[in-house]
């Protein structure tokens, strides 16, 4: 039998994402000080992520993306691949966007990067679609997108599909535990937060579609949750077969 490659081997470059942001920046002709104040980071946290000193987490690296104009996928997985490069040729016509080509992408050799908040995350295709992120996101047991009583929001869509592990998703007023077999779809826009509160390490799909869409505010990238947090607290949570829901909407 042939041997399947380990995923967990896929390349890992966090060395190339501190100069990648960096030159994004130095191209729009934007000073440490000012980005650090515009992402509401110190200006350290703001070098030691573009010298590789730190990682950043998922919330600061959507923060990144929507201040840059460009999707998460740009600032992680810049790189063109041969096979990407030639799907594009042979699908590109004159004055129109590449389109994708036929492409096999082997387990071992998926790009990935390891996030400061127990969060890693792998690109499942060679092909760079600026209306579409396709990755593998692992949470190890404590990993979150955003710190607690934080939340995440930015322009697209989402897809998630729960392969292994207990996923918590609070969307807006909404909480919800997702197990091997669930998948959830929402609105990008919507304040959410992904975590992982179980002892067991959680592996998803997730696909986020119209990432490059109209500019999304700071604040809009940033602002927490405040009133869903609340709302949350207040109300008992309820358990409905694999998935648990709680926090329902105020009337």
């Amino acid at each position: 039998m042939k041997a399947t490659p380990d995923p967990a081997r896929a390349s890992d470059a966090p060395s190339e994402l501190g100069p990648r942001l960096r030159a994004i920046r130095l191209r729009r002709g934007m000073g440490l000080r000012e980005l650090a104040r515009r992402l509401d980071l110190s200006p350290s946290s703001i070098s030691q992520i573009e010298t590789g000193r730190i990682r950043p987490s998922v919330r600061t690296l959507y923060a990144l993306a929507s201040e840059f104009g460009v999707t998460v996928d740009e600032l992680l997985f810049d790189e063109a691949s041969p096979a990407r490069a030639v799907a594009s040729r042979a699908t590109a016509g004159a004055g129109q966007p590449a389109e994708p080509g036929l492409a096999v992408q082997r387990a071992g050799e998926r790009p990935a990067i390891a996030l400061n908040s127990g969060v890693r995350w792998e690109r499942l295709m060679f092909w760079a679609d600026e209306d579409v992120e396709f990755l593998e996101a692992t949470y190890e047991p404590g990993g979150a997108s955003s710190p607690d009583d934080s939340f995440v929001r930015h322009n697209g869509h989402e897809f998630g599909f729960v392969l292994s592990g207990t996923l918590r998703v609070v969307v807006g007023f909404d909480e919800y535990v997702l197990g091997p077999g669930d998948s959830i779809t929402f609105p990008s826009s919507t304040p959410h937060r992904l975590s992982n509160d179980g002892p067991e390490t959680v592996r998803a799909v997730w696909v986020v579609r119209g990432r490059r869409g109209p500019e999304t505010t700071l604040q809009e990238a940033h602002e927490p949750a405040t009133e869903a947090a609340a709302s949350r607290r207040v109300a008992p949570a309820r358990r409905r077969g694999p998935a648990a829901r709680a926090g329902k909407r105020p009337r």
